[in-house]
Order: C-alpha cells, then sequence, then structure tokens
C-alpha cells in the first residue's frame, strides 16, 4: 500500500494490521496478507495460523493461483485481489478481463473449492500521489470484471469492488455532515458507487487512525485511540470520541450526495504499526486494538451508519521489501512477526480477557547462523559506507526511534545491520563480508530484546513456481498482444 504524504483531515487514512483469535464471536473480521518481504510463509502456515485463530475471512493482493488454491475446502473466505498495473489492460478489452476471470477465479469455483467472495480491482488507485494516472481506467476495469463474473453466472456470489484510501473523500473544516468526495475525481466517484449500488457490491474503503496522528503534529493523541480520553468533537447533534466513526462518517454523507446512501461499507485496512515511528510502537499497537475490539465487540456500525461492518485488519506479518517512503513504519504492520510468531497479547473478543495468538507451526529455518561486525581499524568512511550498503539493500528500520533495537550500542547497530542483510541474501556467505569487517558465527547474536533474525528456509517449489509463473505470465501476455495487433 502506497500512503499519500499529505496532512491528515477527517477523511485522511491510516493501515492497520492484526492477526485475531477467538474472532467466532465477532462478526465481519478479516485479515489482510501481504507478501512484501524477503522471505514468506507457506500459504499452508498462513492457513493454520488463521484457523488456529478462528479468522475466516483473508485479503489478497494479487490472485497467484498456486497460493489461492491452499485455501480450497479451509472454510476460509476470501478475497482477491487485482494490482493497479493490470487495470489499463482490463479496462483497455473485455476478452482481457474475461481471461482474467477464468484464469483466476472460475478455476477454484468447484464443489470443495476456494470460496471467493470479492475481487478488489486495484488497490487505492485515486491516491492524490498518484496525479490521476489511474483515473481513466478504474472504473472500465470494474466494470468489465464483474460483467465477465455475471457472464459465468457467479453475478450472485462473487462482487466486484474498489479498494479506497479515504483520501478520495474529505470535509474540510466541515465536519463529516460536509463529507464529500474529493472535486477531481467526484464524477468517476459518482459513477464508481452507482455502479457498486446497482450491483450489490461494497464499497470498501482504508482508514489509517496512525496515519492521521503521526501525519499531522496537531492531530490530538487519543482522538486516534477509543479509551475515551479524547476531547469530544460535535458535529451539529452528534459527538464525536474517535478519529474513525468521524472518518466513517464523513464517507456515509459522501455516499449520500451522490444518491448511494444505502450500499455497504466494508474497512478493507485497519491496524497500527509496532515500530519505525515515535507514535508505533509495541504499546500503542496494544492500545489501538484493544480500544478497537471493544468498540466492535459493543456496538455496531457509527453515528451515521448503523449496520454491520466488516473489517479486515492489515498486516498478518512485518514485510520488510515494502516502500519505506513513506516512513519506517511501512514494514511493521504485522501483529505477527516475519515468521509469524504474535508480538504481543490482544483480546479480539472485546472482553478484556488478554491472550496471545497463536502463533505459525512448523517453520522451517535456514541454519543457525547470524553475521556479525568485526573491526579491523577500518576508517569512519569505510564503516559508514558498508552500513549504509547493508541498510539500502536490507532492513534497518528497526534501528530507529523507541524500539529495542534502537538501544543498542553503536557496533550492535552495525552487526544488526549486517545480520539484516545476510539473512535477507539467504545466508550467502559472499554476502557477510562487507569490505573483511564481517564475519559468520554460530552463537545467537541476539542483544537483549532485539532480535537478530534467522533467515526463513522457503519451500524451493514455492520459489522457483513464482519465477516459472511470472515468466509464463509475461509470454502470454505478449503473444496475446500479437495476435491483437
Amino acid at each position: 500500500m502506497v500512503r499519500a504524504m499529505t496532512k491528515p483531515s477527517w477523511a485522511v487514512t491510516v493501515i492497520m494490521a492484526v492477526a485475531v483469535a477467538q474472532l467466532a464471536c465477532v462478526e465481519g473480521i478479516g485479515i489482510n496478507w501481504g507478501n512484501q518481504a524477503s522471505q514468506n510463509l507457506h500459504p499452508r502456515n498462513i492457513v493454520q495460523m488463521l484457523k488456529d485463530n478462528n479468522i475466516t475471512k483473508i485479503k489478497l493482493f494479487d490472485s497467484d493461483a498456486w497460493v489461492v488454491k491452499h485455501f480450497a475446502g479451509t472454510g476460509i473466505e476470501v478475497m482477491l485481489g487485482i494490482p493497479n498495473l493490470h487495470l489499463a489492460s482490463l479496462a483497455d478489452r473485455y476478452s482481457h478481463a474475461k481471461a482474467w476471470v477464468k484464469t483466476n477465479l472460475t478455476r477454484h469455483i468447484h464443489q470443495g473449492g476456494v470460496d471467493i467472495k470479492y475481487v478488489a480491482v486495484g488497490n487505492e488507485p485515486f491516491l492524490t500521489a498518484y496525479n490521476g494516472s489511474n483515473l481513466q481506467t478504474t472504473f472500465p476495469a470494474l466494470w468489465n470484471i464483474q460483467k465477465a463474473i455475471n457472464e459465468v453466472g457467479l453475478g450472485n456470489k462473487i462482487k466486484a469492488t474498489i479498494p479506497q484510501n479515504a483520501d478520495v473523500y474529505d470535509s474540510g473544516t466541515k465536519g463529516p455532515s460536509g463529507g464529500d468526495f474529493r472535486a477531481d475525481i467526484r464524477a468517476t466517484m459518482k459513477q464508481i458507487v452507482q455502479f457498486l449500488r446497482d450491483n450489490n457490491a461494497p464499497f470498501v474503503v482504508n482508514i489509517y487512525p496512525f496515519l492521521s496522528l503521526s501525519l499531522n503534529p496537531d492531530f490530538p493523541i487519543e482522538f486516534a485511540f477509543f479509551s475515551g480520553g479524547a476531547q469530544p468533537v460535535q458535529d451539529g447533534s452528534i459527538t464525536y470520541t474517535n478519529v474513525l466513526d468521524a472518518n466513517l462518517d464523513t464517507l456515509v454523507s459522501a455516499l449520500k450526495k451522490a444518491g448511494c446512501g444505502n450500499v455497504p461499507i466494508i474497512v478493507g485496512e485497519i491496524g497500527w504499526p509496532t515500530d519505525g515511528d515515535k507514535y508505533a510502537s509495541v504499546d500503542l499497537a496494544k492500545k489501538f486494538y484493544d480500544g478497537f475490539f471493544n468498540k466492535i465487540a459493543t456496538t455496531k456500525g457509527t453515528p451515521l451508519y448503523k449496520n454491520s461492518i466488516e473489517y479486515y485488519l492489515f498486516g498478518l506479518t512485518d514485510e520488510n521489501l515494502k516502500s519505506i517512503a513513506p516512513g519506517d513504519f511501512e514494514r511493521h504492520w504485522g501483529i505477527f512477526t516475519y515468521d509469524g510468531q504474535p508480538k504481543f497479547a490482544v483480546d479480539f473478543l472485546g472482553q478484556n480477557t488478554n491472550k496471545m495468538p497463536v502463533a505459525a507451526k512448523n517453520v522451517k529455518y535456514l541454519e543457525k547462523k547470524w553475521c556479525v561486525y568485526v573491526s579491523k581499524g577500518e576508517t569512519v568512511n569505510e564503516l559508514s559506507a558498508n552500513m549504509d550498503y547493508a541498510c539500502t539493500n536490507g532492513d534497518c528500520t528497526a534501528l530507529k526511534y523507541s524500539s529495542p533495537c534502537s538501544k543498542l550500542s553503536n557496533s550492535s547497530k552495525v552487526s544488526y545491520a549486517f545480520n539484516m542483510f545476510f539473512q535477507m541474501m539467504y545466508q550467502d556467505v559472499e554476502s557477510c563480508d562487507f569490505g573483511g569487517l564481517a564475519k559468520i558465527v554460530t552463537k545467537n547474536a541476539t542483544v537483549g530484546n532485539c532480535l537478530f533474525p534467522i533467515a526463513l528456509d522457503i519451500d524451493w517449489a514455492w520459489s522457483v513456481a513464482a519465477d516459472v509463473r511470472f515468466t509464463v505470465l509475461v509470454v502470454l501476455l505478449v503473444l496475446l498482444l500479437l495476435l491483437e495487433l
């Protein structure tokens, strides 16, 4: 997910992440699984984690058939994703949409197959940061995908929609009741929401209270949480005590102005990061989730939207390859670590009974080897250059702000950086050299509460299959284009 680096208002967004335990009594909870990481857990590990924690819905950001097939017969409801880079092709020719549905959807729909309920056409395509690049292709792509779904007789079961960032609507200084879609996309958004209404499809929105707080120094801290400590905000006769309700009601007002007040709402992403920002910590994440689950366990909807709302928590696991352009926190949205270990106890039922989520089982790691810094009389410039290389090509986001790793000594920070690069390179011996300033050790290099991770032992069938699938896809697309020229 790319974040718009603009100053938040009522409509500003914030991504949210969590995995869930004991959710049978909480209606509408799902989870996002992003895989922008150097090593990912195998889909069978993911299915096990979802089942063990009673998570019954998952939202994916693509539709890789090899991944999707692992959800067959599991009872887990799936939302497939179509990346933004495919919008132009799907909008250009209906035949492309038909081919996508056949290849990525109908193959999974059979007795004992995958329970697919939604297809997410694009992801936050109208971010202001995209400068309108998806404005002409998103709605036609949505139209074609839903038409293709209807044509194969699945229109009543599977709905196409578009996950939107909350920056598609705003209310200025008027409060939620003044909500309307952004002026530059208002006409297109009206077409989209009317299409959703006519096809009984939901409006999916990603809301990020964390970003409202992190990007706006004047934002009242407690308004991002649900603990009751925020100064209430009055909008007419309605009192708001948290930004989530205010944000959602801004959307409700925008939908009503478009003549689509009855379109159901799904929150496609919501959570709190645990590292990479002064407001991203385990303690604040726990505070957010505790309040959030208490809220949805005791109430439904918002002051202007009384219906129940489905929520998809963002980030089953951390993703160490995500862009950090919006901030270092982008790699730390998971309630689980990269290897499926829970970060903190949380009460998913909102009943004040905190419990550690069930961790991933049977996770395989590479050898117990770490890459550490060895001083050899190097100059400051030599050390700095090697540190920069490790951080640029690895992941040093845990060395900043107030995380346990930020408290390491300078030499231990260098070791952390070297080891992260080494592990992300699958423990390749040549990746632990750094001009003779590093060596491989077999003694755990972890320092205090700062974990020095070990790379996952990835199933080679998955890795090779992914490369083969990508190559085949490129070849097929080229052939398709040549045939249609």
